[in-house]
């Protein structure tokens, strides 16, 4: 059932992915954990208000305020003139670069947005409301970003921290971004997601939330149309194991680093392939496993449940 890919636990910094902020006091700074490096997201997710002038997202290289910290890649919607538009530029010893403007900002006074931030080995690529809108090369090393700053006229709902999908080969340009929830009823523990129409090969379960300060365990569980379990993956936090339990209670460990820990922020990625998932948690591959003789198109609903609380789950 299972093929696992074991190994040492990783450095801190290669799993420990920061919860989401929700509804910051603008302006707001934060640390990026771990810093940034190819293949990592942020998304900003918010409204500009009705009497917007402009507003700035900037990835920088520390937060003093004297001297002022580089900015690798300054982001800075504007909206008082009559076409708003974008102007991206960097900061370098105190001195703005040469700036590059992006003019027909699909975003205007009033407006929801969701902005993603996808940065790759030699430039940063910029999707609003899941549309590509521009990209910008770098002009200082991505590995000296290690703060997000968020200034000016916007009312932001939430800033996430993301690891792009390990497993898609020959997708689109952006993985897609899902907004997060704060407090839904919907993703109340233990929480049930119906699935209608089952699984497909290409389909991507995500499920991303914070652990519980005094966790006893977590698990996942994917039911058939009998309504019986046909896997579940189960977190024990006293052992610090993981493992997948079959429809007929066989326990099949799997080996890999416990990336679950109390008060941090949890990514678990399935990757539907023929008859069974590729999984990855917090970014790491951690192998495969088969359903038998169950087929991906009989499940019927998602279970979530124990020491967990959740933000987004995407079917």
């Amino acid at each position: 059932m299972w093929r696992g890919e074991g190994g040492l636990d990783p450095l801190p910094d290669s799993f420990i992915l920061q919860p989401p902020i929700f509804f910051p006091i603008i302006p707001y700074v934060t640390t990026i954990f771990g810093g940034l490096h190819a293949r990592k997201m942020v998304m900003v997710q918010g409204v500009v208000p009705p009497d917007a002038q402009r507003f700035q997202i900037d990835f920088q290289c520390g937060c003093s305020l004297q001297p002022r910290p580089d900015i690798a890649f300054h982001f800075n919607p504007r909206f008082y003139t009559n076409k708003p538009h974008v102007i991206c530029n960097t900061l370098h010893w105190g001195q703005w670069q040469r700036e590059a403007r992006w003019p027909e900002l699909p975003l205007g006074k009033g407006d929801a947005f969701l902005i993603l931030f996808l940065f790759g080995n030699e430039d940063v690529k910029v999707s609003v409301n899941g549309q590509h809108f521009l990209h910008y090369p770098y002009r200082l090393p991505l590995s000296r970003v290690d703060t997000l700053g968020i200034y000016g006229h916007v009312f932001v709902k939430a800033v996430g921290f993301l690891n792009s999908n390990p497993f898609v080969e020959g997708g689109t340009e952006y993985p897609e971004g899902h907004p997060f929830l704060l407090k839904s009823s919907r993703l109340a523990v233990p929480c049930t997601w119906p699935l209608p129409r089952g699984l497909w090969p290409g389909q991507v379960i995500v499920v991303r939330g914070l652990i519980c300060p005094n966790p006893q365990e977590f698990t996942l569980s994917l039911l058939d149309d009998s309504s019986h379990p046909a896997v579940k993956l189960e977190a024990c936090f006293r052992k610090r194991t993981l493992a997948w339990i079959s429809r007929w209670g066989r326990k099949e460990p799997i080996s890999a680093p416990f990336l679950f820990h109390p008060r941090r922020f949890f990514e678990v990625l399935l990757l539907c392939r023929g008859n069974g998932f590729m999984l990855a948690l917090n970014g790491n591959a951690v192998g495969a496993a088969s359903l038998g003789q169950q087929t991906l198109g009989r499940l019927r609903e998602l279970r979530i449940s124990g020491s967990v609380e959740l933000y987004c789950v995407h079917c």
